[in-house]
């Protein structure tokens, strides 16, 4: 199994970007898929890190935490084993480190890969 976060940086408060997250070695079709991310000094809790964002194996169905709900925009491709997080009008708070996992296992997943790092400046 392998997962390629992509598409963080360096913005300024009110900005975008759109992430991309890269899955191989699991049918990624057949899973619910989520965005986490872990803000820095914030200490790892039994559940993992912070929920973000959620889509179905369709994406017809997508759910947000209330922090970037109207905000942020979750969607996948399918056929390029791709989920992607489209993030606007960014605050320094959205400043994390961005993972991506499938739902199912999101809360005992391997965060120990680079996820993507999110920057937001005031």
């Amino acid at each position: 199994v392998q997962i390629v976060e992509s598409g963080g940086g360096l913005v300024q408060s009110g900005g975008s970007l759109r992430l991309s997250c890269v899955v191989s070695g699991f049918a990624f079709n057949t899973y619910d898929m989520s965005w986490v991310r872990q803000i820095p000094g914030k200490e790892l809790t039994w559940d993992g890190p912070d929920w973000v964002s959620s889509i179905d194996t369709d994406g017809s169905h997508t759910t947000y935490a209330d922090s970037v709900k109207g905000r942020f925009t979750i969607s996948r491709d399918n056929t390029k084993n791709t989920l992607y997080l489209q993030m606007n009008g960014l605050k320094p708070e959205d400043t994390a480190l961005y993972y991506c996992a499938p739902e199912k296992h999101r809360k005992t997943w391997d965060y120990s890969g680079q996820g993507t790092q999110v920057t937001v400046s005031p």
